[in-house]
C-alpha cells in the first residue's frame, strides 16, 4: 500500500519521477511538441487537465490538454491560475536573502536570535539551527505535514477554513520524534523549515511573509496573476479547478479547489500562473532579484542523497537524464501539482501544471508528465 505523503513537494519526488524516463513521443522532437504529447498522455492517465509553457529567450509557446473545470468542460487554460505549492519556497527564500543584502539579518543567525523559544522542545534547540539550515533543509526538524491528524484533515479537505498559526504548525513537528541528526549534517525536506522562515521574516520586518513578497517580488516583477492568500481558501478570476482521487482510487474524484491555505503558509500557499512562475524563476536565476553575493548563496547546494540532486535555498539543482543541468522545483498541494525547470541564466524554461493531486505518489500521470517536462527542457537548444 502506498503511504500518505503530505510534504508539499520534496525534490526527491522529482528525482524519482525522472528516473528512467524516455521521450514522451519520438515523433515530436520540438520542446513544445514533447510537452504537448506529455500533456495529452497525462489526461489519458487520468488527470482532468494539464497546462504547460516552453520559453526560450523572448519566445514562448503554450500547451494544454483536458479540462480546467469538469462541470463546465471548459478547456484547461494555460493562462489560468493554480496553487503552486512548494514553488512558494523560492519566493520566501528570496525575501530572506534580500534582507541579508540589506544587512538586516545574516543567514548564519540562529533561529533563536529572531524567534526565541519557537524551537525548544523534544531535544530541538533553536540556538543551534541557523536560518541557512532552514532554507536548505538541513535543520534536522521534522515535517509537521506528516502529523497524522493534520495530514488526514488536509487530505480529506474537511476543514478548508481551519486556522493554523505558524507556531502551532511548528509545535506539531517538534512533538513527532526526537532529533535523528544534528543541524547541518543531513538534508531532509520539511515544510516546518519554511514556516519558520516566514516567522523570521515577520520578526525582522514587522510584516508577514505575504506582505513582503507582495512588495518585494510580486509588484516589482509585475506578477499580476500571483497572490499569497493568508485566510481566503477560494480562488478568484480565471483559475483551474483542483481535483483529487480520494485515497488514490481512480473511480471517484472530488473538487478540492477550496482548500486550507493556512496549512502551508510561507511554505506553499501562493497562487500563480505559468507566465508569472516563469517570470519569477527567470528573474531569480538571472540575478535580477538578488545582489551577486546573495545569488551565490541561493545557488550553493547541499547534497540530498538522491543521485546528482543538490538543494540550494528554495531551489533544486539536478542533472537530467539527457546530461543537461537545470535548476528546478516542484509544488504539490491538494488538487494541484506543478514544476519548473530553468537554465542557470534563466533563458531556457519549461513550466507545467496538473490539476489533480491526492497526496499519494508516484502515479502514472505524474511520471509521464514530469518525464515530458524534462524531455521538453532537454530539447531546447543550449
Amino acid at each position: 500500500m502506498k503511504s500518505l505523503r503530505l510534504t508539499a513537494v520534496a525534490a526527491t519526488l522529482a528525482l524519482a519521477a525522472l528516473t528512467g524516463v524516455g521521450p514522451a513521443n519520438a515523433d515530436t522532437p520540438t520542446a513544445a511538441g514533447l510537452l504537448q504529447a506529455g500533456a495529452r498522455q497525462g489526461v489519458a492517465d487520468g488527470y482532468p487537465g494539464v497546462i504547460g509553457l516552453v520559453r526560450q529567450g523572448d519566445t514562448t509557446q503554450y500547451v494544454h490538454a483536458g479540462v480546467g473545470d469538469r462541470n463546465s468542460q471548459a478547456p484547461a487554460d494555460p493562462k489560468a491560475q493554480f496553487r503552486i505549492g512548494s514553488n512558494s519556497k523560492a519566493l520566501t527564500a528570496a525575501i530572506l536573502l534580500q534582507l541579508e543584502s540589506e544587512q538586516r539579518l545574516s543567514l548564519d543567525d540562529t533561529v533563536a536570535t529572531w524567534l526565541p523559544g519557537a524551537v525548544n522542545a523534544n531535544g530541538y534547540d533553536g540556538t543551534k539551527i541557523t536560518i541557512r539550515e532552514l532554507l536548505n533543509h538541513t535543520s534536522g526538524l521534522p515535517d509537521y505535514a506528516k502529523d497524522y491528524g493534520f495530514s488526514l484533515s488536509y487530505a480529506l479537505d474537511t476543514q478548508p477554513y481551519q486556522a493554523w498559526s505558524p507556531q502551532t504548525l511548528v509545535n506539531l513537528a517538534l512533538t513527532q520524534h526526537q532529533p535523528t541528526s544534528a543541524p547541518g549534517r543531513q538534508w531532509s525536506y520539511a515544510n516546518t523549515n519554511y514556516v519558520l522562515a516566514g516567522m523570521v521574516i515577520k520578526a525582522v520586518t514587522g510584516n508577514d511573509a505575504a506582505t513582503e513578497i507582495q512588495h518585494r517580488i510580486i509588484e516589482p516583477l509585475g506578477l499580476h496573476d500571483t497572490t499569497f492568500p493568508t485566510a481566503d481558501p477560494t480562488l478568484h478570476g480565471n483559475y483551474l479547478h483542483g481535483y483529487e482521487y480520494p485515497g488514490g482510487f481512480s473511480f471517484a474524484i472530488m473538487d478540492v479547489t477550496v482548500s486550507d491555505v493556512q496549512a502551508y503558509g510561507s511554505a506553499g500557499a501562493i497562487v500563480s500562473t505559468l507566465d508569472d512562475l516563469a517570470t519569477f524563476s527567470r528573474a531569480l536565476l538571472a540575478g535580477k532579484l538578488l545582489p551577486p553575493a546573495q545569488e551565490a548563496e541561493l545557488k550553493t547546494t547541499v547534497p540530498t542523497g538522491e543521485g546528482t540532486s543538490g538543494y540550494g535555498l528554495g531551489i533544486d539543482h539536478m542533472q537530467l537524464p539527457c546530461g543537461q543541468w537545470a535548476w528546478t522545483h516542484d509544488g504539490a498541494v491538494l488538487g494541484y501539482y506543478s514544476d519548473w525547470f530553468g537554465s542557470d541564466d534563466g533563458t531556457k524554461q519549461v513550466v507545467r501544471a496538473n490539476n489533480e493531486y491526492h497526496m499519494l505518489t508516484p502515479t502514472r500521470g505524474l511520471t509521464d508528465t514530469v518525464g515530458a517536462t524534462v524531455n521538453a527542457y532537454c530539447a531546447l537548444q543550449p
